[in-house]
């Protein structure tokens, strides 16, 4: 008999660390260790809003695969189907080539994607959120309509380009309003057509409250700070209709603008559908092993797993990094135990506070549960992220340092197409990142 084969599909945080504590794990002969992703890299989710921002270059959020995991074989691809009897994953690669791989035990990590609703005109006309290209595009497309604006001789059509809907007012979409204000600001530098009374930023959302996740003491100071910069945000309110040139909300107001950004939410990975497992809101049920009941060889974590949270009456834990992260761990150590390596362990974990960086001095989070606000919240988030990320860290730190001694570089290449970055075209292609 050859070796055992441990198929992981999808490498975002619980995909990576699965195999980086698979590789720790087990001896370099005792399994063949294989990756299945449409990327070479892990992407650092969190530092998205910062990439979009223009103060963070694209490449310091991807962590390279391969040197990080020199003994598992990456394909690369999405994968369509996993067959549990016969224990074999079928993969679409990048040139839409498919191919089949076997696997002894296979992990199913392949993360969540945009969750969108039944709202007329937002997958046509309204950009995702998820991923590096998405990011890139958005960055070129607020400085190009800063651009138009500033060209444009209708003065409906210079307030519409000047203006920047941003739909959910949980972690990403309050970075990024905070993070978009800062690289308008920077683009409006030695323009004389265009001032920053013209520019508007607004934010939506159905709660009532910015940051509803986090503890009421830290979502009154950044909507304090979010507003005292200007940002227009609108709570208890939800997109009704988007056009290509206006955002209708539930109370009747229509705001023109060129730029709807969804930020809304996730929902699991469509992979799931395709695996014949139980669910639960479309998530993977697993026992507190990871393991898939009835199913010994197949384990889940991260945002595709429904995980019993023991600090939480057995509810599913949240779609967050910090779970993803150590179930991917977990997840890792107990697929060696269950090939004769180590001792099987169950999951246990309390969240650690969160961090949510709001642009220049300022940042809110609750290390340990204790609030904080301002300078000191801004040390414990960018410390925070320091620590979380598996690579690019020095290189991030340049970033963060020439960021604040020099101007921000405002430039545009126009590399991503937009028909890529249309949430109709990005449902169409599970994210493996998350």
């Amino acid at each position: 008999m050859g070796k055992p084969r441990v198929l992981v599909v999808g490498t975002g945080f619980a995909g990576y660390h699965c195999l980086r504590a698979l590789e720790r794990a087990l001896p370099p002969d005792a399994a063949d260790l294989v990756a299945v992703n449409p990327t070479d890299y892990m992407l650092y989710v969190p530092l998205l809003p910062e990439v979009a921002g223009g103060s963070l270059d694209p490449r310091r959020v991807a962590v390279p695969l391969r040197p990080k995991l020199p003994r598992t074989r990456l394909v690369q691809g999405h994968a369509t189907g996993v067959d549990l009897a016969e224990r074999t994953c079928t993969v679409v690669d990048v040139e839409g080539r498919t191919r089949v791989e076997e696997w002894d035990r296979v992990v199913l990590t392949s993360g969540s994607v945009t969750r969108l609703m039944s709202i007329p005109g937002v997958a046509e006309h309204a950009f995702g959120f998820k991923s590096v290209a998405e990011a890139v595009f958005l960055r070129d497309h607020v400085l190009r309509q800063v651009e138009l604006a500033e060209q444009a001789d209708d003065p409906a059509e210079r307030a519409a380009r000047a203006t920047f809907v941003v739909v959910g007012a949980g972690y990403t979409g309050t970075e990024l309003v905070a993070q978009g204000l800062q690289l308008t600001r920077a683009a409006l530098r030695g323009r004389t057509g265009l001032s920053e009374a013209d520019v508007r930023w607004v934010l939506v959302d159905l709660a009532p409250r910015v940051l509803p996740g986090l503890n009421e003491r830290l979502s009154g100071p950044a909507a304090r700070v979010l507003r005292s910069r200007g940002v227009d945000v609108r709570l208890e309110t939800s997109v009704e209709a988007v056009t290509d040139t206006c955002a209708r909300l539930t109370d009747g107001t229509e705001i023109p603008t060129r730029t709807v950004v969804w930020c809304v939410g996730v929902r699991p990975d469509p992979l799931v559908e395709a695996v014949s497992v139980a669910t639960e809101k479309g998530r993977v049920v697993v026992d507190p092993t990871l393991a898939v009941p009835e199913h010994p060889h197949v384990f889940a974590a991260g945002d595709v797993a429904s995980v019993p949270d023991v600090h939480n009456g057995g509810a599913p834990t949240p779609m967050t990094a910090q779970h993803a992260q150590r179930q991917g761990r977990l997840a890792g150590r107990n697929v060696a135990a269950s090939l004769g390596f180590g001792t099987a362990g169950r999951y246990r974990h309390r969240d650690l506070g969160f961090v949510v960086d709001l642009g220049g001095g300022q940042a809110v989070a609750d290390p340990l549960h204790v609030p904080l606000t301002g300078l000191p919240a801004k040390a414990v988030a960018k410390g925070y992220h320091l620590i979380a990320m598996p690579g690019n860290r020095l290189r991030v730190a340049v970033d963060w340092l020439t960021d604040l001694l020099a101007r921000r570089q405002v430039v545009q290449f126009g590399l991503v197409p937009e028909a890529g970055v249309r949430l109709g075209d990005a449902e169409r292609i599970p994210s493996p990142t998350s």
